[in-house]
């Protein structure tokens, strides 16, 4: 990821939007700015990170994933 115009990244990015559209923007009208805000922050932090297993990750969630790898760079430290 990261080069201009890379039509991988670009994929990744129009299906990650998608998922949002679909999951918070598109259930109801947001009153504020920061009620939005709030509610896509809950969206990532409680459904997306905990719940969708990425194939990259050996099919562990984000937080699976971060855990084991803190937990084995824990280890390796003592």
């Amino acid at each position: 990821m990261g080069r201009v115009a890379s039509a991988g990244d670009n994929a990744a990015m129009e299906s990650w939007n998608a998922l949002l559209q679909k999951n918070v923007l598109n259930r109801r009208r947001w009153r504020t700015r920061d009620e939005l805000h709030a509610a896509i922050v809950f969206w990532i932090e409680r459904t997306y990170n905990r719940r969708r297993r990425q194939r990259a990750l050996g099919k562990l969630t984000p937080v699976e994933f971060e855990l084991a790898f803190t937990t084995q760079d824990a280890a390796l430290a003592a």
